[in-house]
């Protein structure tokens, strides 16, 4: 049976990059930057003002007050026609460039604001003063985001600086989600005795989305092998990546692994050492030049979310093109005693807390891979190692990141 970084080494060895696809920037936010984007012009493109002033030359301010020519006003967007000589000034509003001449900036606030023929300026101006200098932000020529690189709202306002309008990024992968089970029905569908609604495409589609996929919610397969076989070549002529929840335990109507074999998938192993999601299986087909990977996860909707985070999201985060494809994982303190036993790696459910410079790790309760509640309440996953015996209150321990919400505040200010 394969340790947890086992499976997820032998999972991203396969991860085969999507193809490219250039989007405009009101759609490229979150998604991964394929190729360097380099900028064409220095930011900025001129010396420009800080500050809404008076451009002057420092050297007539040397007397700490003195009554300057008001020659011209200039707003952003406007270049002075004027050069500033002696004893002269230009008012000017921030963003436009320095007039030839002037070498500093004097805010309104240390003059009398006057608009008129002259203005009285107050104290010593320094050169350079409250002035943005041509390329002290970016130069033309310098890679600015590199391949890789995540998208975030300044990185893509960077790119609209620098005049693009798009970006070329990596495709989205399209990700069938397929439920198995007699059991199983759609929310919205009468119960009959022994069913239950389905939550697995629901959770799994949202988590999709998290990771930057495109879920595509194929609903669910009767235990019945024909049908199985039937629905997953479906999903693998419609998808990238294929999910199936349940049947991949050793109950008798468990047929999702023999359907695998039956579409012609290799598979790649079965089992991990985990608790929860102990049963998954992997294996990949090959599909008209393409390699589809092939998840199938246990029904129990906790070991289903818990195996996409670790296994199915790192494959998609690497297609993407993220160079960091985990979850992010933190040192918190054990609040309380454990009770896990050791002999597999054992990914706890647990809410989190700041106590000071601290944070805290309580569990959620109920430990059972059917309780999705511990899940709506849990902050992250507590990461304890085959071998590790349980945390007594007062331990450090390391959590994996699910919900960084314990990081908000507690009120609406900042307390300043």
């Amino acid at each position: 049976m394969l340790t947890v970084d086992e499976a997820q080494s032998r999972i991203l060895a396969t991860v085969v990059p999507l193809g490219l696809e250039t989007v405009p920037l009101a759609e490229a936010y979150g998604r991964f930057v394929a190729a360097d984007v380099t900028a064409s012009v220095d930011l900025p493109p001129w010396d420009n003002s800080a500050m809404d002033g008076y451009a002057v030359r420092a050297a007539d301010t040397a007397d700490g007050e003195v009554v300057l020519r008001l020659i011209e006003t200039v707003g952003a967007g406007a270049v002075a026609t004027a050069r500033v000589g002696p004893g002269t000034a230009i008012g000017i509003m921030t963003g436009a460039p320095v007039p030839p001449g002037a070498d500093a900036i004097v805010i309104v606030e240390d003059t009398d604001g006057s608009r008129t023929t002259a203005v009285r300026v107050r104290g010593r101006a320094t050169p350079g003063q409250h002035v943005r200098r041509r390329g002290e932000d970016v130069r033309s020529g310098t890679v600015v985001l590199r391949a890789g690189a995540k998208l975030t709202p300044a990185a893509v306002g960077l790119a609209s600086s620098l005049g693009r309008t798009s970006l070329d990024v990596r495709r989205r992968p399209i990700v069938a989600v397929l439920s198995t089970g007699d059991e199983v029905v759609a929310p919205g569908t009468p119960l009959q005795q022994g069913q239950i609604w389905s939550s697995n495409n629901a959770s799994l589609s949202g988590q999709i989305l998290e990771a930057g996929g495109v879920p595509l919610d194929l609903g669910n397969a009767p235990d019945r092998l024909e049908d199985t076989i039937a629905a997953l070549a479906r999903a693998v002529e419609a998808a990238d990546v294929v999910i199936t929840t349940g049947g991949v335990s050793v109950g008798a109507f468990d047929v999702v692994k023999e359907a695998h074999r039956a579409i012609g998938a290799t598979a790649e192993f079965w089992k991990v050492r985990m608790k929860p999601g102990k049963p998954l299986a992997f294996g990949r087909i090959e599909n008209g030049g393409r390699s589809v990977p092939l998840f199938g996860l246990p029904g129990n909707p906790v070991s289903c979310m818990v195996n996409f985070a670790q296994f199915v999201r790192p494959w998609l985060r690497t297609a993407l093109g993220d160079p960091r494809p985990f979850l992010p994982v933190v040192e918190a303190i054990a609040g309380e005693a454990f009770d896990e036993a050791p002999g597999r790696a054992r990914l706890i459910r647990v809410r989190l807390s700041r106590e000071g410079d601290r944070i805290v790790a309580l569990s959620t309760g109920s430990q059972s891979s059917g309780v999705l509640t511990s899940m709506v309440r849990a902050h992250g996953l507590m990461l304890l190692g085959v071998d590790a015996p349980p945390p007594r209150g007062g331990e450090r321990v390391r959590v994996q990141i699910l919900d960084p919400s314990f990081l908000d505040g507690e009120s609406a200010d900042y307390g300043w």
